[in-house]
């Protein structure tokens, strides 16, 4: 893991003396396109009246106009419009030669009813970091013509903000530097000739520490089996540590941890790969003790055909008999090569389901990769829950009532007695017979 660079929570920042007192270097002169170059796409990038504009073609790749230098910490200011086409600007990023693109950190410029300016994309890799449905006020921040800018990005922290308004809150460790470039993005034939144009582009590398803006925006962390210094002040704590098996313990053995079927490895917990039975393997493993009302965050990673799930109010007494022990679930699968995401009612057995009670939620920003890392949370305040993914809330419900008894009644749990109502219960991670892997395993008790 790279070098972590922690920020110490006390720092003042004084804006009004401290900007004055910045070092600024113009990376866009207003004249030409000196100190940058484009590495990839058709788009056409001039200067006109003191604004560099890139205007959009039918190129088949994004282009990139990118700096002729590479810069690590800075805090980085321009202004930005577009002809309502996506765009960005590419943060400690690179050329993969190979493809021919670009990728890294992006900050989002998003004309759309969507609304993500200000987001962090990674931009040919792992796509979206920082969704703007993890900070909601932010996506009020965009406005139809000129918009300002600000990014922070120093250590494994990456801020933005909008005409002043705080957007984004990233910790990350993926990359430490790279070049700065501005993006046009591909276009339908009806946007053909849109452009997207900035100014007034600077950047600060001395002192950038003292520099820094205390932000409200959410953090979000994607550095594994590490808690932030905002998480560790809200009280977070690591469920799993990366290193060892403490505070799990076998669901049908308590006090004892699998002495098959899990391994951890390089940070990361693996239930392996059996004869995908249900709990036939190392079998599930379930918290050292109960929780009440919490926030449940898991990376989690599947295999192709992938089974699996993440329970909660879990009672490991309840089921003493073969398979999984019975509590409500987060459905861990890949919906595409399993049968399991076509059985149930209305896809309440696909990613992130209330296993087999209520189907997620679609829509064009909540997709996963099979390659990939996702994050799930799990909200549970009192009778209500939440289940998101990847920053997109996919499931939302109340417990303990009339409409839920009449939904458990119509399930594979209606023979549980009171099943999703106790007031506690254990997290259960589930052996279902196929290779997931976990990280990064945290909870804030409510």
């Amino acid at each position: 893991m790279k070098k972590l660079f922690y920020l110490i929570a006390a720092a003042v920042f004084v804006f009004s003396t401290g900007a004055r007192a910045q070092e600024w270097e113009p990376l866009f002169n207003g004249k030409n396109l000196k100190g940058w170059k484009q590495l990839s796409g058709t788009a056409k990038y001039s200067v006109k009246d003191g604004v560099l504009v890139g205007t959009a073609t039918n190129s088949k790749l994004n282009s990139f106009l990118a700096t002729t230098k590479e810069y690590s910490d800075f805090i980085l200011e321009f202004e930005f419009k577009t002809e309502n086409i996506n765009s960005g600007v590419q943060l400690r990023s690179h050329l993969d030669k190979g493809r021919g693109v670009v990728y890294g950190y992006q900050f989002e410029i998003d004309p759309s009813a969507r609304a993500w300016s200000g987001g962090i994309y990674d931009e040919a890799r792992r796509l979206w970091l920082y969704r703007m449905t993890e900070n909601e006020p932010g996506k009020a921040a965009y406005k139809d013509g000129w918009n300002s800018a600000r990014v922070e990005a120093c250590g494994n922290i990456i801020r933005t903000w909008v005409n002043g308004i705080p957007c984004t809150n990233l910790f990350d460790d993926a990359d430490a530097s790279g070049f700065i470039a501005l993006q046009v993005h591909t276009v339908d034939a009806q946007h053909l000739g849109a452009t997207v144009c900035w100014k007034n582009i600077r950047i600060c590398t001395k002192d950038v520490e003292k520099y820094l803006t205390p932000t409200p925006a959410p953090v979000v962390n994607n550095v594994s089996n590490l808690l932030t210094p905002e998480e560790a002040a809200e009280g977070w704590k690591l469920l799993f540590d990366g290193k060892c098996s403490c505070g799990w313990q076998s669901a049908k053995k308590p006090g004892t941890f699998p002495e098959k079927g899990w391994k951890i490895e390089n940070g990361i917990l693996t239930v392996e790969k059996g004869n995908g039975g249900e709990s036939e393997n190392g079998g599930d493993i379930i918290t050292s003790r109960p929780y009440r009302d919490f926030i449940l965050k898991v990376d989690f990673k599947i295999t192709p055909g992938a089974n699996s799930g993440i329970k909660y109010f879990v009672n490991p007494e309840t089921n003493k008999g073969a398979g999984s022990a019975i509590g409500c679930e987060f459905q861990v699968l890949d919906d595409k090569l399993h049968p399991d995401a076509k059985l149930g009612v209305k896809g309440n057995r696909t990613m992130g389901s209330l296993y087999d009670l209520i189907p997620a939620k679609k829509g064009p920003w909540e997709s996963y990769t099979i390659d990939g890392w996702q994050r799930a949370m799990i909200v549970v305040k009192g009778k209500h829950v939440e289940h998101w993914l990847n920053g997109v809330k996919i499931v939302e419900y109340e417990r303990d009532n009339q409409m839920w008894d009449a939904l458990v009644a119509y399930s594979k749990y209606k023979d549980w007695p009171n099943f999703g109502n106790a007031e506690e219960g254990y997290i259960l991670l589930q052996d279902h017979g196929d290779q997931v892997s976990y990280r990064s395993i945290k909870i804030l008790e409510l």
